[in-house]
């Protein structure tokens, strides 16, 4: 681990051991669909309710409209296989954090409505409250994983909370390729992954700051994130644990200084070692499909989204695992550690046989 945080206590590391406390209810078969509230403008008042949706909602399912209050209703639909059982980690007044499973989505988007870490937080809350002020009150994500990235996801359980520790990750981000970097300013969390890389990578220790921005990509709208040179700033710092000459393949640490979206992925794929299994990033940081022209406009039987005909960031397949997460603790500001046990494929030798022993 860096120096980045600077306890004003004795560190604790908090994680306790397997086994974890976990909760989950299995996804009905149908969703409940979408309801969207509109109101149409004095400008729109001549447009059909087919046009103003259809101009609204590219993919659109039956409507119902009474005057200029409208409301669009999206029918349920069968969402793909998603995990939903969750464990827990670690658990206090303020915050909760999560070993989220690899193939689970963190918040609604896509086909991906219901099926998601935020709805289980919500029936979870509903299931320990019974009244309606506790009901409206969850336990809510302040940053997010890729949806086949699986480990440390952290929750908050109040407002208060949650602008607290959104700020924590803002400014460990804000710091990167700032003079702050360099005046002592101390990061407040940090995190720390396990990944599993193509080819055999030399170097023990490798620091990548190539910058990340976004491009137009079909099926991602507001456009994919890959390495470019009028990116945004970004810090990894990468090391080796083990090789593996004969599959490969190289296991190794990623701390992130930064949070940008799929920074893991675009960054070793960058320098020559993009993630095995991963559908989407190849060698350069660059998608495997560079071609902008949108898929054609057909309607998927899943409610009417349009299903991508090329790789997209939430398809699984690569191996990267939220390890570590060390932080200041909001109320008592002691240095915490949290710690997601690892899948067995990103084990060293000697993890894979100190977990065997245990068994």
């Amino acid at each position: 681990m860096s120096d980045a945080l600077e306890p004003t206590t004795t560190a604790t590391v908090v994680s306790p051991e397997p086994p974890f406390r976990s909760f989950g209810v299995t996804w009905p078969e149908f969703n409940d669909g979408l309801y969207y509230n509109d109101a149409v403008s004095s400008s729109d008042s001549e447009l059909t309710l087919i046009k103003f949706y259809s101009s609204k909602y590219k993919n659109s399912a039956p409507l119902h409209g009474d005057g200029s209050e409208l409301v669009y209703h999206r029918l349920p639909w069968r969402e793909p296989d998603a995990p939903y059982t969750i464990q827990i980690l670690y658990e206090d007044d303020d915050m909760i954090a999560l070993n989220k499973p690899s193939g689970l989505q963190v918040l609604p988007g896509g086909l991906f409505q219901q099926r998601t870490v935020l709805t289980q937080l919500q029936w979870l809350s509903r299931k320990q409250n019974s009244s309606l002020a506790s009901q409206e009150s969850h336990p809510v994500p302040v940053h997010r994983l890729g949806r086949g990235t699986s480990g440390i996801l952290l929750c908050a359980k109040s407002k208060h909370a949650k602008t607290q520790l959104a700020s924590y990750f803002a400014d460990g981000t804000s710091l990167i390729g700032h003079a702050s970097t360099k005046s002592g300013k101390k990061r407040k969390i940090s995190k720390i992954y396990r990944a599993l890389v193509n080819g055999i990578l030399q170097q023990d220790k490798v620091i990548i700051q190539q910058p990340i921005g976004a491009v137009r990509y079909p099926g991602v709208a507001k456009g994919l994130y890959v390495a470019s040179p009028s990116g945004k700033p970004a810090l990894s710092k990468v090391e080796v644990l083990e090789r593996d000459v004969q599959r490969g393949c190289t296991l190794v640490q990623v701390e992130i200084d930064s949070g940008r979206p799929h920074q893991i992925r675009i960054h070793l794929s960058f320098i020559g070692h993009p993630l095995i299994g991963d559908p989407l990033y190849v060698v350069g940081g660059q998608p495997k499909c560079f071609d902008t022209e949108l898929a054609n406009e057909s309607l998927a039987q899943d409610g009417g989204y349009q299903k991508p005909t090329k790789p997209v960031p939430g398809d699984c397949g690569y191996y990267l695992h939220a390890h570590h997460l060390f932080l200041l603790h909001l109320t008592t500001n002691e240095a915490m550690k949290i710690t997601a046990p690892l899948p067995s494929i990103l084990q060293t030798e000697a993890e894979a046989k100190q977990t065997n022993m245990k068994l």
